[in-house]
């Protein structure tokens, strides 16, 4: 997804509207992900410090234009709890989620 100037504050209120804390941009981290040798997923996570959290330390998000139009954002919050300890745990933890409850 293209960024704007308002892409990382969205992401930080989504965050800490869905998780009830607050967060603090770290880092962007750039996942290619892949399975039986064809990319299923690639972008950039970003990786968010929280305080505040009875339990998690970590939050990821990153956003992506929904079709057709492109226009409207869909954006992917991911609390930063075992089994999802990384940028990348957090993508695969979203793969699994959507394969297993397709969104139309």
């Amino acid at each position: 997804m293209a960024e704007t100037t308002d892409y990382i504050p969205m992401l930080q209120v989504a965050i800490e509207k869905a998780f009830g804390c607050r967060a603090e941009h770290n880092r962007t981290v750039h996942i290619e992900e892949n399975f039986q040798n064809a990319v299923v997923w690639i972008g950039d996570v970003e990786e968010f410090l929280l305080t505040g959290h009875a339990t998690a330390r970590h939050a990821y998000a990153w956003g992506h234009a929904m079709k057709p139009t492109g226009k409207e954002v869909r954006v992917v919050t991911i609390l930063g709890l075992p089994p999802v300890d990384s940028p990348r745990n957090a993508v695969r933890a979203s793969i699994i989620a959507d394969a297993k409850n397709p969104r139309h």
